[in-house]
């Protein structure tokens, strides 16, 4: 008798193709998010919700330009200039986002990517 192989399963212990499956799918809600913003920006914050929920599901980790997107603490949609503040703080070297619906500041940190970009310049500057 042999032993029957089971599926790769990552540490969540959900499978990889069920993984993949939630990140596309809130892939896809974010897309009809930012479709439905004009018309309907309850049902954005809806899609916006049950795609931070599909990911604490299947613990798949939002994408970054994904999770900027959407407040923290209220799960609306943010769409700078209409329901939320950009600004960047040089002091703090972040950027700070805030939510016109909660009222609540929150902060992306930019100086790995400030870093990274300066690596690859010096890198380029180097080989000349």
């Amino acid at each position: 008798m042999m032993k029957q192989e089971k599926p790769a399963r990552s540490r969540s212990g959900k499978p990889q193709w069920q993984q993949k499956i939630a990140l596309e799918r809130i892939g896809i809600l974010f897309a009809l998010a930012a479709r439905e913003f004009g018309r309907h920006p309850e049902r954005s914050d809806r899609y916006a919700g049950l795609a931070r929920k599909i990911g604490m599901r299947y613990n798949v980790r939002i994408p970054k330009e994904l999770r900027m997107r959407f407040c923290r603490y209220c799960l609306s949609y943010l769409v700078p200039g209409r329901n939320c503040t950009v600004r960047t703080n040089s002091r703090l070297r972040s950027v700070e986002v805030k939510c016109h619906k909660c009222g609540r500041i929150t902060r992306f940190p930019y100086l790995r990517e400030k870093l990274a970009k300066r690596k690859k310049y010096n890198g380029k500057k180097q080989n000349k």
